[in-house]
C-alpha cells in the first residue's frame, strides 16, 4: 500500500502525534494536523505542517452538519493520537473517502467511535487485524480499520524495538534500586506519609541508561571540562540539565 503522495489526517500533536506526523512524513505522506491547543497547534506550524479542523471553524456542535466534509472527503489516513474519546466521531466517520484507513495511537479504542461502527455497519476482516468496515455494502462503500480501533503498533505490529525497550526495561530496574535504597520501610511511622509520592526518575539515572544506549550505538560523547563544567554550573558527570528542562 504505497503511503507517497497520499493525504493523511493525524488528530493530536502531542509527543505520539510529532512522531507519528514525522514518520508519515518521511513516507511522502501530505500530512495535516487536528489541534486544540494552541501551543501544539503553533509548533505543527512551525514544524511545517498545515492545521486543519474536521468541523468547520472547529466547532464540534455535535451535528453532522459542522463536520469539514469538504477536508475529510479527501483524507486517505487518518490517525489519532489524542489520548481523548471520540476525537474521530460517528459523523467524521460517515464523511471520510471510501477506502481511507483509520488507526489509533493514542490510547483507548474510544479514540475512535469504533462502538457506532460496530452498530451499524457490516465487518469482514480481511486479514488479522485488519476490517473492512462497509457503510453500504451493495455500492462497495468502506472503511479500513486497524487493529479495530486499539493500538495500532500493537495490533499490526510487534510493538516497540528491542533498541527502545531495553532503555525502558534499564530505566524500570534503577528506579527499583533507586525506591530500594530509600528504605522506606524503615522510616519512622511519622516520616512515611510526607515519603509517599509520584516522582520523575532522577535526571542521573536517565542520563546513565541514555550513556549506556549511546555507546551501544557506537556513539561517543564528548566530556565537560571542569571549566566548562563550572561555567554552566553542573557537575562534570552530571546531570547536565534542570528537571524542567524540555528534550
Amino acid at each position: 500500500h504505497l503511503l507517497a503522495g497520499k493525504k493523511a489526517l493525524v488528530i493530536g500533536y502531542g509527543d505520539v502525534g510529532k512522531g507519528s506526523a514525522q514518520s508519515l512524513n518521511q513516507e511522502g505522506m501530505i500530512v495535516r494536523i487536528a489541534e486544540i491547543d494552541p501551543i501544539c497547534a503553533m509548533q505543527a506550524c512551525m514544524d511545517g505542517f498545515e492545521v486543519v479542523s474536521p468541523f468547520i471553524d472547529g466547532v464540534n456542535d455535535g451535528s453532522e452538519a459542522s463536520v469539514n466534509k469538504e477536508l475529510l472527503s479527501i483524507i486517505d489516513l487518518v490517525v489519532t493520537t489524542t489520548g481523548n474519546f471520540n476525537v474521530c466521531n460517528a459523523d467524521m466517520l460517515k464523511a471520510l473517502k471510501c477506502g481511507a484507513v483509520v488507526s489509533n495511537i493514542g490510547h483507548f479504542d474510544n479514540e475512535i467511535d469504533t462502538a457506532f461502527m460496530r452498530r451499524n455497519w457490516e465487518w469482514e476482516e480481511i486479514k488479522p487485524q485488519v476490517h473492512k468496515v462497509y457503510r453500504d455494502q451493495a455500492k462497495n462503500d468502506h472503511l479500513i480499520l486497524l487493529s479495530e480501533g486499539r493500538l495500532v503498533n500493537l495490533g499490526n505490529a510487534t510493538g516497540h524495538p528491542s533498541r527502545i525497550m531495553d532503555g525502558s526495561f534499564a530505566n524500570q530496574v534503577l528506579a527499583q534500586i533507586y525506591l530500594y535504597e530509600r528504605k522506606f520501610a524503615n522510616l519512622e511511622p511519622e516520616m512515611k506519609p510526607a515519603a509517599l509520592a509520584v516522582e520523575v526518575l532522577p535526571k542521573k539515572l536517565d542520563e546513565e541508561v541514555a550513556a549506556h544506549m549511546v555507546s551501544g550505538f557506537g556513539a561517543v560523547l564528548t566530556r565537560l571540562t571542569a571549566e566548562q563544567a563550572d561555567y554552566i554550573n553542573v557537575n562534570v558527570d552530571g546531570p547536565y540539565k534542570p528537571d524542567s528542562y524540555k528534550y
